[in-house]
């Protein structure tokens, strides 16, 4: 039996995927500054109106889908839809109302910028 025999054979015993859409967690990096946390989260070919993010009792929920691309029948997919989901904690003293989100390159940018209350402040010190 060929090399090439054997490797078609090994891909005829290969378990076939359901229809089931997998759910993937996406990459996610998070930086804090003074005025903001930001969030970058890696969420490649997924449409910015594909994107649903809430924000609620502390917790944030991150959730996205790509969408299969492709003309014809299915040979072999390895690039299809997907389910992104990804939840956080967010810490206390959130602004809720100036959250701002943005899809650019496959990446969602996430701002939760800080309300005035827990950002940190320098106190004048006066004479005396």
């Amino acid at each position: 039996m060929s090399k090439e025999m054997e490797i078609v054979n090994r891909d005829e015993q290969s378990p076939v995927m359901t229809s089931k859409t997998p759910t993937v967690t996406p990459g996610v990096d998070i930086y804090e500054n003074d005025d903001e946390i930001l969030l970058y989260a890696d969420m490649p070919g997924v449409a910015k109106d594909a994107i649903a993010i809430n924000l609620e009792n502390g917790r944030l929920t991150i959730n996205g889908h790509r969408s299969a691309v492709g003309e014809g029948e299915v040979q072999f997919e390895e690039f299809g839809e997907v389910e992104y989901e990804r939840a956080f904690s967010v810490p206390q003293g959130i602004d809720i109302n100036k959250v701002k989100a943005n899809m650019d390159n496959g990446v969602l940018r996430l701002h939760l910028p800080k309300s005035e209350a827990v950002k940190p402040r320098q106190i004048e010190v006066q004479a005396g």
